[in-house]
């Protein structure tokens, strides 16, 4: 049994920057992961690769857990490991991320967080290839695949209601909101050529980026920064 002193102690190491008390509460947690990943066997998936996502829940519930909460931390954190199990089998259908890749990512994301803490700015790829030991392009591509999605999917404030909504609702629901089909339209025509031709091989035929890039002549990298910098301009427009 976990003593919560214990992971209270951790959790406040963890969020001022100790990658080791992160890592030890995930090892601590892994049966109540495990326990998640569970109820999704027999789907298909790699049940390692849904761990690896219910790792990432974990670690984003001990950074915003806060210590004075009048409730478990385990408690606190099973939406958050469940939510982003459910968010990766969502959108696995447009995004394919191997579990190595996933893995490289998560680790980086950790050394990031710490470096953070200690430095007050984010590191360089350079400085996390090494730290990592491994090569900067295929680290380039492991974070930008494992957060391409989330862009779509995070959620954003609308400035009359002050409701939340998530960015990918706000073109599902347009049809049904005239004012929001000018305003979804108008975003897409301020779109160069290439920029339309990217979000509708994207989002209305399902394509990869790799496969976009092949279309295009650019690298997957490239196109995922593509991407990105095309939402950001959506999201503007939208919100």
């Amino acid at each position: 049994m976990i003593d919560m002193d214990e992971t209270a102690l951790l959790i406040q190491k963890a969020q001022n920057g100790d990658i080791e008390a992160k890592s030890r509460l995930v090892s601590q947690n892994s049966a109540l992961i495990w326990s998640i990943v569970k109820k999704f066997a027999g789907r298909g998936y790699d049940l390692e690769d849904l761990f690896q996502t219910g790792a990432i829940g974990l670690i984003k519930s001990i950074d915003r857990f806060d210590l004075s909460y009048n409730v478990k931390f385990s408690t606190y954190a099973v939406p958050m490991i469940l939510g982003e199990i459910k968010r990766f089998l969502r959108d696995d259908g447009i995004v394919k991320v191997s579990r190595s890749t996933k893995s490289l990512a998560l680790k980086a994301k950790l050394f990031s967080q710490s470096y953070y803490v200690k430095n007050g700015c984010e590191p360089t790829i350079s400085e996390m290839a090494k730290e990592l030991e491994t090569d900067e392009d295929e680290l380039i591509i492991a974070l930008e695949s494992t957060s391409e999605v989330e862009s779509l999917y995070r959620k954003v404030t609308s400035p009359d209601s002050g409701k939340e909504t998530f960015l990918i609702d706000k073109f599902n629901n347009a049809a049904d909101d005239s004012d929001e089909i000018m305003v979804l339209r108008s975003a897409l025509n301020d779109l160069t050529k290439e920029e339309k031709q990217i979000i509708l091989m994207r989002y209305f035929d399902d394509k990869t980026q790799s496969e976009i890039g092949r279309i295009l002549n650019r690298s997957q990298v490239q196109v995922s920064r593509m991407e990105k910098k095309i939402l950001c301009k959506i999201k503007e427009k939208l919100v």
